[in-house]
This record gives C-alpha cells, sequence and structure tokens, in this order.
C-alpha cells in the first residue's frame, strides 16, 4: 500500500467550509493522512497541500515541498480571479456558479487548470445553504485529484483575466431605501457571525437577517 499525506490550508478558521473539511479528514481511507492548518508557517511536506479559503500568500519555497499544490476558486478563471468570487456572482445575479480546481502560482489564481465543477443555485438559498453545497463541490475536487493526480491533464487559462476586490463588512451595508426585492441577495449572502447584513438608521446601526419558514 501506497502511503500518501496531504495538508489543507485554511486560513479563516471560522469560514463555512471548515466543519466539512473536517470531516472530510475524518472519512480518508487506510495509508492516507491529512491535516488541516491555518497558518503556512505551520506547513510541512507530502503529496497534495490544497489552499481553501485561503488568505495567505503561499511562498514557492514552500508549494515545492509537496508534490501538488492546489487551489479551489470559485470562478471560471481566468474570469472572477480575486477576493470573495461566490458572493460577488451571487449579487451580479448569478446562480450558476462554476468550482475550478487549479495548481497554486506566484501570480494569484493564475494556475493550470485540473478539473471544474458547477454548482446550481436557485436563488432563494441562504448563506449556510450555499456555503454548504460549494463546500460539497471542493470536497469533491479534492477527491478527484487524489484520484486523478497519475492522469490528469492540466490545461493552461485562456482568455482575459478580471479580478474581483477583497470584500469589507462595509459591503455588507444595506441602503434602508432600497426594496426589500433589491437586497435580498445581499442578505442571503450575508454571514451573520463574520460579516452580518447592516443598516443605518435613524442615527443608529441595526443588524439584519434572514430565515426561510
Amino acid at each position: 500500500m501506497t502511503y500518501m499525506h496531504i495538508e489543507i490550508l485554511c486560513t479563516d478558521p471560522a469560514h463555512p467550509v471548515v466543519a466539512h473539511l473536517e470531516r472530510w479528514l475524518t472519512s480518508l481511507p487506510e495509508g492516507t493522512s491529512a491535516r488541516l492548518v491555518t497558518r503556512a508557517a505551520e506547513l510541512g511536506e507530502g503529496e497534495f497541500l490544497f489552499l481553501i479559503a485561503c488568505q495567505e500568500i503561499v511562498e514557492c519555497a514552500v508549494r515545492e515541498r509537496f508534490r501538488h499544490a492546489l487551489v479551489i476558486h470559485e470562478s471560471d478563471l481566468p474570469k472572477g480571479r480575486g477576493w470573495s468570487p461566490l458572493i460577488w456572482q451571487i449579487l451580479a445575479g448569478t446562480n450558476r456558479i462554476p468550482v475550478t480546481l487549479l495548481e497554486a502560482a506566484n501570480k494569484v489564481d493564475s494556475g493550470r487548470i485540473w478539473h471544474q465543477l458547477t454548482v446550481d443555485l436557485e436563488g432563494t438559498e441562504l448563506a449556510r445553504e450555499i456555503h454548504d453545497r460549494v463546500s460539497k463541490a471542493k470536497l469533491a475536487l479534492m477527491e478527484w485529484a487524489v484520484q486523478n493526480r497519475d492522469t490528469v491533464a492540466p490545461r493552461e487559462q485562456i482568455g482575459e483575466a478580471t479580478y474581483y476586490p477583497r470584500r469589507t463588512p462595509a459591503d455588507s451595508e444595506i441602503d434602508p431605501q432600497s426594496t426589500f426585492a433589491e437586497a435580498f441577495d445581499l442578505l442571503r449572502v450575508a454571514d451573520e457571525d463574520r460579516y452580518p447584513a447592516f443598516l443605518r438608521f435613524r442615527g443608529k446601526r441595526f443588524r439584519i437577517r434572514i430565515d426561510e419558514i
């Protein structure tokens, strides 16, 4: 039996994907070990390095300690490189979300593409369900990478690259003059713990959340 070691770097311990990654770690077959870390300084070496919800630059010297260093990014690359592509696409009215497995490279999100899946949304899902669906696609891509590591034929990205900016808590502010329909997508993607939706009204600031009934 061939031994394999996998490391996952997720720099946001509060990200919804973490619970899915922790469950994945407990389901690995015999002969495979893996661990989840939150800082690049904690990385060791192995067969695979997966960068998931990672906001830290991982230097080439660190990536080279692994046979494969891969990123999972929620856009149809090279379009939508950068920050929070899932949220920006939903706010733009997109319900068909590409989830791309690619090689980590020095230039952000520019590596060769290994594989891609698509998550189809109906437009009514709230943040938890959105992240659950996308996280399952990420795990499926990780499984695909492990199973196809010796036969994969990576392809270069083709086309003009576009970039999303980093989201900040201010991006979750609701205009009190907007209609519910206008504000709905922002309300449904807001993370009530990390980036809650809010509005300013009559000199005060109010947190807003919605729940399906």
